[in-house]
């Protein structure tokens, strides 16, 4: 008997009702490194960041937040946002603040017009299933016209997402720690 959710169930659209952001942030907190034990950790990967309400609905009005629905419900989501909102999100001002640090095809990274990937996570009974990779590329699809880069951090403790993050065709640029953490920077070249 196979009891894996039904693939054509799921739809994808941008984030826009208080339900989606409040059921986003209940899948942050399920899949939180505060929230799931080392080993949880370890097979399934994490989330570090914390969005609230507010910081949701600000970034959605700066970029587009895609949400991967399944009856309704959020299932999965791909946030987003623009250089501007470096101070509104204190966990991630170190990761703002490294892109001073790094170049990319020799050329400064604040040079190029790039989208922040700001959290990307599947609800457990959906992964596998390659959504990751439809999130981001409807984000992708959605934004490629303002940037060409999508750069963003993955713990290095995270092995499961930077696989999954690099069989889509992100790139190591550099790791770094922010003093708690240390971090991959990857890049995903949207000319390539």
């Amino acid at each position: 008997m196979n009891t894996q959710p039904d693939q054509s169930t799921i739809s994808f659209e941008i984030a826009s009702r208080e339900e989606h952001f409040e059921q986003i942030l209940n899948l942050q907190n399920e899949n939180h490194y505060l929230s799931i034990s080392e080993d949880q950790q370890k097979d399934d990967g994490f989330v570090f960041a914390t969005h609230n309400l507010e910081v949701l609905k600000k970034m959605a009005a700066g970029a587009p937040q895609i949400i991967a629905l399944a009856e309704g419900e959020v299932i999965g989501y791909n946030l987003s946002m623009n250089k501007s909102m470096k101070n509104d999100l204190p966990s991630l001002i170190p990761m703002f603040e490294e892109f001073n640090n790094w170049e990319y095809k020799g050329k400064p990274l604040l040079d190029y017009n790039f989208v922040v990937g700001g959290q990307v996570c599947v609800q457990k009974d959906y992964r596998g299933r390659g959504l990751i990779r439809q999130l981001y590329q409807h984000t992708r699809d959605l934004t490629s016209e303002l940037y060409d880069l999508c750069v963003t951090e993955i713990s290095v403790r995270n092995h499961k997402s930077l696989k999954a993050h690099q069989r889509m065709g992100f790139e190591i640029l550099g790791t770094y720690n922010d003093g708690i953490e240390n971090w991959n920077l990857v890049i995903w070249d949207w000319e390539k």
